[in-house]
């Protein structure tokens, strides 16, 4: 089952561009999968300086996770995404300052964009999949328009949760788009030791679609969900698609990958390189330079400044808060707990 593509890996249009990609959208992709690259770089920083929690670096994902997320419409689509997902998160509104806020654990980080098309990352593998179904379930079910699109990775797809939404998905024609980044690993562990099969092909039994598609190619990540997305909205059910990528970083940043990836299989998977391959097109097409790369880059820098100011600007949390918006009523053991904490806390001062 050979991968959907329309930019081989030099870099060469092989079929039609999609429709819906003027310059303008174009340029806006290529900014946010820079903005990806940079992200990782200062958010691993911050974290080795001790001022983020673990941080789950995304290079060598963008164009699975730019393309598919620019084939939405954020003013009516909804997004739940895993932990991977920074990019996505932000095409739908997401402060970028936020999101790093998210990483540190602060509760400010938990505060999404107002319109409630978004929902808050999942770091359980999977457990977020059934909650997508019964949110496109319920939109179908009231006639409201757009789609859901759910994000997680081939470890994820191997859980049961998993499964189950993508078999409820096709008893209900529930209008969700499930984008599997299948980026080599589950942590530590291959794909080949995972599964014998191929991930799209679960598609058809449960009966939904199911597309493979290069996930190193952002136009044909964006073909894919586009009309992933047309079917829903038409009302012809779900789609499963398997973006086959690589994850050029650390599964974590508590992670180390020099100890089990083979060295000359990362240096091979570099030259699959999805900015590169992009940047190369969008040259070949007139549509990008080195003046417009160097002005996307301090676009970028600047966004990341501005969220770093943001970030800092929060100052520590109050260990306090975790008992709060926990129940709309405080129940007699979590009051116990917080009074055992302020008094440990008081003592300790």
């Amino acid at each position: 089952m050979e991968p959907y593509r329309l930019l081989d890996p030099e870099g060469r249009l092989t079929g039609d561009l999609p429709d819906g990609l003027d310059a303008d959208r174009l340029a806006g992709m290529m900014r946010l999968m820079l903005l990806g690259r940079r992200l990782d770089e200062k958010a691993i920083a911050l974290q080795r300086r001790g001022k983020l929690g673990t941080y789950a670096p995304l290079s060598g994902q963008e164009a699975a996770s730019v393309g598919s997320s620019f084939a939405m419409d954020t003013d009516v689509d909804r997004l739940v995404p895993q932990y991977r997902e920074q990019l996505a998160m932000l095409h739908w509104g997401l402060p970028l300052g936020t999101y790093l806020l998210q990483r540190y654990g602060h509760p400010k980080g938990a505060r999404l964009p107002e319109h409630g098309r978004l929902y808050p990352q999942q770091v359980a593998l999977a457990a977020h999949a059934p909650h997508a179904v019964g949110l496109a379930w319920g939109m179908r079910l009231r006639g409201e328009p757009g789609a859901v699109i759910c994000h997680f990775g081939d470890g994820a797809s191997s859980e049961g949760d998993a499964h189950e939404a993508m078999n409820l998905a096709g008893v209900t024609d529930a209008p969700v788009i499930f984008v599997i980044q299948n980026n080599g690993w589950a942590i530590s562990v291959p794909i080949a030791s995972q599964t014998r099969g191929v991930i799209a092909r679960r598609a058809e039994g449960v009966g939904i679609a199911g597309r493979r598609v290069d996930g190193n190619d952002v136009l044909a990540m964006y073909a894919a969900t586009a009309e992933a997305r047309r079917r829903a909205v038409e009302g012809g059910g779900a789609t499963l698609i398997e973006a086959v990528t690589y994850r050029l970083g650390a599964h974590t940043t508590a992670d180390d990958p020099t100890k089990y990836v083979d060295a000359a299989e990362l240096e091979d998977a570099r030259t699959r390189d999805p900015l590169v391959r992009f940047r190369t097109w969008m040259t070949a097409e007139g549509l990008w330079d080195d003046e417009r790369e160097q002005a996307a880059i301090a676009w970028v820098d600047e966004r990341i400044e501005e969220a770093v100011v943001e970030f800092d600007a929060a100052g520590p949390a109050d260990p306090a808060a975790m008992f709060e918006h926990v129940f709309a009523d405080e129940p007699p053991r979590l009051a116990r707990q917080r009074a055992e904490y302020e008094a440990a806390r008081e003592l300790g001062s």
